[in-house]
């Protein structure tokens, strides 16, 4: 009888714990989760100038080979290698003895023509008179004028054989032809040469201004005649600077002076060629630069910050937009190119938009989330809180 009575206890202690528990309040924690929080920046249309990189190797603006246009011997050399030379400056004096006779003899020629030039003519104007008289036949007039007529002939021909000899002589002393800076000497004193060879004696290069050639893809040319047909987009001012082979900026701006009218048929690449300064002589010939040309201006421009854009797994540029209801939404992009640290994206964001620039790692498409106002520091390209004393949100 005691055992039940125990049973019996025991069973109404369990019942009563039990409703003890259904009436105890709900713990901490089944409230509710929190809301992930991300950092966002709204985007804005701003004018932006678009900037094109290309490769490019300068380029003298005059280049004057010099060779010799009469043969003979280097008789002297008048100039120091490397040193800057003016139009007109003497470079070398070939031995011109043999141009001196040959000068000489044309000079003797016309003045042997020129004497029976002058007696054909007293001959001729003789016989006329006595033609007039009837005292010579029209026959020896006839004759004493065409030998009046030969004898003129002869004298512009040897008129002209000495100004042959006197151009010849002239070029025994061999002159620069353009200002520039002149190079090594390929030839020594002592050197034969001859007119016209093939090989130069040296060369003179015009540095200031020079040029720097450029190569753009045909391809590239296409895309930005397309891109120039949208709204807001301007062509650039075309200005040029140039970045050296050690990574450090040319001080002087350059100006775009013409565009090639063909396409290189082994490299695709259309020729730009862009004119500097280079009162230094800094950039010499040859030099690998890259040149950036101001082409196109943008005048609406949708720049959205590299680290709010990711890539999907068919390689699509996607980003997370927060909507006006909190929500997370993944959004496809077409984008034209880098800026900084900033694609300009052409589609897939609108203007006033929010775009998730932290915290992306922590969400998905669907999430309600809260949001973190972020911006984008003007000297650094770093994303910042946007209030001053405030703290980035967590990392992607």
């Amino acid at each position: 009888m005691l055992s039940k009575f125990k049973y019996v206890s025991s069973l109404l202690l369990v019942l009563l714990l039990a409703g003890c528990q259904e009436d105890a309040p709900k713990s901490a924690g089944a409230a509710a989760v929190p809301k992930v929080q991300v950092g966002i920046v709204t985007i804005q249309s701003q004018k932006t100038d678009l900037m094109t990189e290309l490769p490019g190797r300068t380029t003298s603006s005059l280049v004057a080979e010099i060779r010799p246009q009469v043969g003979g011997i280097v008789k002297k050399r008048f100039f120091e290698e490397g040193q800057d030379v003016k139009t007109g400056e003497l470079l070398y004096e070939l031995d011109d003895s043999t141009y001196v006779s040959s000068y000489k003899q044309a000079q003797a020629d016309l003045e042997s023509t020129n004497a029976s030039l002058k007696s054909a003519e007293l001959k001729n104007a003789r016989y006329t008179e006595l033609r007039k008289q009837n005292n010579v036949s029209q026959q020896d007039l006839d004759d004493a004028h065409v030998a009046f007529l030969e004898a003129r002939a002869k004298q512009k021909g040897s008129e002209a054989a000495l100004e042959n000899a006197k151009i010849n002589l002239s070029y025994t002393k061999i002159k620069a032809p353009i200002d520039g800076r002149i190079g090594i000497s390929q030839v020594t004193v002592g050197a034969l040469v001859t007119g016209s060879q093939a090989t130069v004696m040296t060369t003179v290069r015009s540095l200031d201004p020079i040029f720097v050639d450029l190569a753009q893809t045909s391809l590239d040319q296409l895309k930005q005649r397309n891109f120039l047909s949208q709204d807001g987009v301007e062509k650039g001012s075309n200005k040029v600077s140039l970045v050296l082979e050690d990574g450090s900026k040319y001080q002087y701006e350059g100006t775009l002076k013409a565009r090639e009218v063909s396409v290189d048929e082994s490299t695709g690449s259309v020729t730009l060629r862009a004119e500097f300064p280079n009162p230094e002589n800094l950039l010499l010939p040859g030099m690998f630069v890259r040149g950036l040309i101001h082409e196109l201006t943008h005048n609406a421009a949708l720049l959205v910050p590299q680290q709010g854009v990711s890539r999907d797994v068919k390689g699509n540029p996607i980003a997370l937009v927060v909507n006006k209801d909190n929500v997370v939404e993944s959004r496809i992009l077409t984008v034209e190119r880098t800026i900084e640290n900033q694609w300009l994206v052409l589609a897939g964001i609108s203007e006033g938009e929010k775009v998730i620039v932290e915290g992306s790692l922590k969400v998905r498409a669907g999430s309600e989330v809260s949001t973190v106002d972020m911006k984008r520091d003007s000297k650094t390209g770093a994303i910042v809180a946007a209030n001053a004393g405030g703290t980035s949100a967590q990392g992607n």
